[in-house]
């Protein structure tokens, strides 16, 4: 069996969206590592690599499909982040984009009837739901922290701890 042409396009055009992403959240990752901002840095280290990882489900997808992989060209990142505020718009705003897309490849799958693919996105819907809740959450904490960046730095290390809490009790 082989992945409907249109849907191929669609995901395609996903896969460079995901690689966009994993660079813009590696370009942020670094001006907060550069800036000493130890975990900004990470958690958007983190971010480009749940990104990256997309990517390369996307793919695989394509690939146990029989489809053909075109990843499209992709977009430099912004370089220009100033602040935290700024970092948690750019990455809200990214996601809701990368929401949209999925929103309409999940549309194109249902109207092309491939059932395979609209079963593989609906993990990318849980997924993205994560995503905008935690840039949303880091925006409005960025917001409120304003200058002390040092502020969103201890509300990172207090949501690892909870997270870290929440693995070790099997939660």
């Amino acid at each position: 069996m082989q992945i409907n042409q249109a849907v191929n396009k669609a995901i395609n055009k996903q896969i460079g969206m995901e690689f966009g992403a994993y660079l813009q959240y590696l370009t942020i990752s670094t001006h907060f590592d550069v800036e000493g901002l130890s975990e900004l840095a990470e958690f958007f280290k983190l971010q480009a690599e749940d990104e990256r990882d997309h990517a390369e489900r996307f793919i695989n997808h394509v690939v146990a499909f029989n489809g053909k992989l075109e990843i499209p060209t992709i977009e430099a990142p912004s370089s220009e982040v100033k602040s935290v505020e700024e970092a948690a718009q750019l990455s809200l705003d990214w996601e809701m984009k990368v929401t949209e897309e999925i929103n309409a490849l999940l549309k194109l799958s249902v109207d092309q009837g491939d059932h395979i693919t609209e079963n593989f996105l609906s993990w990318f819907l849980d997924e993205q739901l994560e995503e905008l809740s935690t840039m949303n959450k880091l925006l409005k904490v960025a917001r409120r922290a304003g200058d002390n960046e040092l502020a969103v730095e201890e509300f990172l290390v207090r949501q690892r701890g909870k997270q870290s809490d929440a693995t070790n009790s099997g939660a």
